[in-house]
């Protein structure tokens, strides 16, 4: 009894002339108060001696886990634990006149306790979701969904876990409480939820990944994925502007993903020159001579021309009318020198498809369709190939004896009155 600290504190006080009706009170602040010293130097040591040592250890290592760990303070939270035990340790030596204080004592530091592992576990997550993001597998996977998912369900444990220690409540007791407010929660994490399934529908199907290019015009976003987390996914545009939508959009909308394009190694050109339809004619001797002059066509015209004239000259065809027999027309011979410019233009993919053809006539005249891959999936390159190649297209249209369709200005108006 007389070795106890109580003893030794309440005799102190009535030594030094305190009356006893206070001494007790006086004594129970003086041991709560050598209680938080010694909490706050047990967490001091904690983290001067064992996390120091913690620190030397992992700086000496080659892995690159432990380097995170020590980054989320998973070590530094977990030292916050020793005032906790210091206090479990020592609560019924303090308070052995003070024993109804004791249960209350206990289960606060037990709720400290679930409060500090629950952050431990927090940055332990955090931890995990770096380290993945590291690995080449898994780095353009929406893993920010699944650790946001654990930080709620993580959280919402803790939480229960820390209320009913606190009001030393049945935590199934809360938990079914909770229930009653199922509905309410289902329409407060509403957007939590449909998030979270559409990321296990993107993950699952390979819909989207981080760094995919996607076009979504619902939303003004055309760019490339930054981040994919339970609720959106940004989207930096072109224009260095940022677009935030939500997850569930990405399944419940129609969306672009250029992914494939840039697998490929090539961007698809798809484009046309409409002719006018009164400009197309029959190639005359003239014409053909000239033609054979442009190096692309030269021996392609040598070769067809010679299989006409013998076709036309087995059929014995009245030459008077060039609409006999057959006959190169000016929009053909224009259309093979496309395809022989686009297989001979730098830039354009070897491999993948190249074409070039005449789509239906409409108001405007006849629309000559080219269809290729330039070699780089480069958004300025790309766009320096495609006009590079129809800048010489309209240049060289006349000299085929083609105009290209153009709306009537002013100065057409003027040329007819005039």
């Amino acid at each position: 009894m007389e070795n106890r600290i109580d003893y030794i504190i309440y005799k102190f006080l009535l030594d030094i002339g305190i009356p006893e009706s206070i001494a007790v009170d006086i004594q129970f602040l003086l041991e709560v108060l050598v209680l938080v010293l010694l909490c706050i130097i047990s967490d001091r040591l904690a983290k001067n001696i064992f996390v120091r040592i913690i620190h030397s250890i992992v700086k000496k290592t080659k892995f690159l886990w432990d380097d995170v760990l020590l980054e989320n303070k998973v070590f530094d939270r977990l030292a916050h634990l020793a005032p906790a035990l210091v206090v479990q340790a020592t609560a019924s030596y303090f308070f052995s006149d003070f024993k109804d204080f004791i249960p209350y004592l206990i289960r606060f530091t037990d709720a400290y306790m679930y409060a500090v592992t629950l952050m431990v576990v927090i940055s332990v997550f955090n931890t995990l979701d770096y380290y993945f993001k590291q690995t080449e597998a898994l780095k353009d996977k929406p893993i920010d969904s699944y650790f946001q998912l654990a930080r709620l369900i993580t959280y919402f444990i803790g939480g229960v876990l820390i209320v009913s220690k606190v009001f030393d409540k049945d935590p199934q007791g809360i938990l079914t409480a909770m229930g009653a407010l199922t509905a309410v929660s289902m329409l407060v994490f509403k957007d939590t939820i449909l998030g979270f399934v559409a990321s296990i529908q993107l993950s699952a199907n390979d819909m989207i990944r981080v760094g995919d290019w996607v076009s979504m015009p619902k939303y003004g976003a055309d760019g490339d994925v930054i981040k994919i987390t339970l609720n959106t996914v940004k989207v930096q545009n072109w224009d260095k502007t940022i677009s935030t939508i939500p997850t569930y959009s990405f399944v419940s909308d129609s969306f672009k993903n250029w992914r494939g394009m840039s697998e490929a190694g090539g961007r698809r050109i798809k484009r046309s020159i409409v002719l006018k339809s009164g400009s197309i004619k029959f190639c005359n001797q003239e014409m053909l001579s000239r033609f054979e002059n442009f190096h692309l066509i030269k021996d392609f015209l040598k070769e067809r021309v010679k299989e006409i004239n013998d076709y036309n000259l087995k059929g014995n065809f009245d030459k008077a009318y060039m609409i006999n027999g057959r006959q190169l027309t000016n929009i053909g011979v224009f259309r093979i020198y496309i395809e022989s410019y686009i297989k001979s233009f730098k830039g354009i993919h070897p491999e993948l498809t190249r074409m070039v053809y005449q789509n239906e006539g409409n108001e405007y005249g006849v629309p000559i369709q080219i269809y290729c891959f330039t070699e780089t999936t480069d958004w300025s390159e790309y766009e320096s190939i495609q006009s590079d190649i129809f800048d010489h297209l309209y240049a060289a249209a006349p000299d085929f004896d083609l105009e290209v369709f153009q709306h009537p200005s002013g100065k057409d108006f003027n040329k007819l009155i005039n």
